[in-house]
């Protein structure tokens, strides 16, 4: 790579596995593209060697990096500040360096919802109904509050990630004007009619991902009516279960395709102060 100088900026990737992560691709390109001096490579760091990484990251006036599991959880810890959406799930897949002075951020919620804006949608004010209580529901849950949701009902089985969905939505509550529910996913009644009295559904779940094609937390298109938006997180495949109830039953959808690129976008611009060209990169890695 010719590009690479003394003065080349270093970001990347913290996690295990990461070799087949999208994101050095993604980067790279885009910094050649706008002609920046910075390079994006993958670290396999698991929990056990994430804070000497880390370390060695600032010695090195690393300008920052991402984090993907098992990193998350810890990362935030290791963070001299945090985002409010990062504080809320203490999770931070983003971290920027300032002369060792580390901020970290949760980023994949902003991703998800500037997917939503991608997809030509605007639910600010509206009711979200939300499905899983896992790390990119609960992304999702902060950002969306962040962003002016009026009200998000979040669908769950009774686990340790349910008292975590909950812990979150007493933080937000805090933080936000937006009235939060934790409910229990068993309840079919209280999640039909929450469905159906919704703006959007979100699947934040891998029910329905590949190999399990007829995954679905509902049973047929006659719960989603006809006004609403349905998106799932997953992208393989492309058209999940849900999404052809959605199809069926006249209703506009998306998939996650592009969640990962403006979670990678976000990033990007926390870095470098420059927007990522997004039109180039969706059409390099995100089509076909």
């Amino acid at each position: 790579m010719d590009r690479i100088t003394g003065k080349t900026g270093l970001t990347g990737l913290l996690g295990r596995p990461v070799s087949h992560s999208i994101s050095p691709l993604m980067h790279n390109a885009a910094f050649e593209a706008c002609g920046l001096d910075y390079v994006y490579l993958c670290f396999d760091a698991g929990e056990e060697e994430l804070e000497s990484a880390v370390n060695g990251l600032k010695a090195l006036g690393a300008r920052g990096w991402n984090c993907t599991m098992p990193d998350k959880k810890k990362m935030a810890r290791l963070c001299d500040h945090l985002s409010l959406a990062a504080a809320a799930t203490g999770s931070v897949n983003t971290v920027v360096n300032e002369g060792g002075v580390l901020t970290g951020y949760n980023t994949d919620g902003i991703g998800y919802m500037m997917s939503l804006k991608d997809a030509g949608f605007d639910v600010t004010g509206g009711k979200m109904t939300l499905l899983g209580a896992g790390g990119a529901a609960l992304s999702i849950l902060a950002q969306a509050a962040i962003d002016g949701l009026a009200e998000i009902t979040v669908f769950n089985r009774r686990s340790k990630s349910f008292e975590d969905a909950v812990a979150v939505a007493d933080y937000l509550k805090t933080k936000t004007d937006c009235r939060i529910r934790v409910c229990d996913i068993n309840d079919r009644e209280l999640l039909k009619e929450t469905i159906q009295s919704s703006d959007i559904l979100v699947n934040a779940t891998n029910v329905g991902m590949a190999p399990d094609l007829e995954g679905c937390l509902i049973p047929d298109a006659s719960w989603l009516p006809r006004r609403m938006i349905v998106s799932d997180i997953i992208y393989n495949p492309r058209e999940t279960k849900l999404l052809k109830l959605a199809k069926e039953a006249g209703c506009p959808f998306f998939n996650g395709m592009y969640m990962l690129l403006y979670q990678g976008a976000e990033a990007y611009r926390l870095w470098t102060g420059v927007e990522m060209p997004v039109a180039m990169i969706k059409q390099r890695y995100f089509t076909g």
